[in-house]
């Protein structure tokens, strides 16, 4: 699971024993910008998310993951579905169906 950018540098820096302001001087910055990027106002570009980390010793990994896949075809839904109990498939059509239900609901109408 990913997190994110600021909380990624914090936890490192703390790793490392290191204030926002050593680190800062340790990458020709300001501790208020360390700050931002920690806190997530500001997301650092990839060349400064390197250099913040390369100073404290570490190194930037990334991966690529397939997301979840919102047209699949119709066999690819039969697949699916044949591995679902029947419990499963009454809970996921009663969803379905108020879901439905709502969607045909007139504005303001209970």
């Amino acid at each position: 699971m990913a997190i994110p950018v600021g909380q990624m540098v914090r936890e490192a820096r703390q790793r490392h024993g290191l204030t926002q302001q050593r680190l800062a001087r340790r990458c020709a910055t300001s501790q208020r910008h360390i700050g931002r990027i920690e806190r997530g106002e500001v997301s650092p570009s990839v060349e400064t998310l390197e250099r913040l980390l390369r100073a404290m010793g570490e190194r930037l990994v990334v991966e690529v993951e397939p997301g979840p896949r919102g047209n699949q075809s119709t066999a690819e839904l039969r697949a699916a579905r044949a591995t679902t109990t029947p419990g499963e498939r009454i809970v996921e059509t009663a969803a379905l169906s108020e879901f439905l239900t709502g969607i045909h609901r007139r504005p303001g109408a209970r």
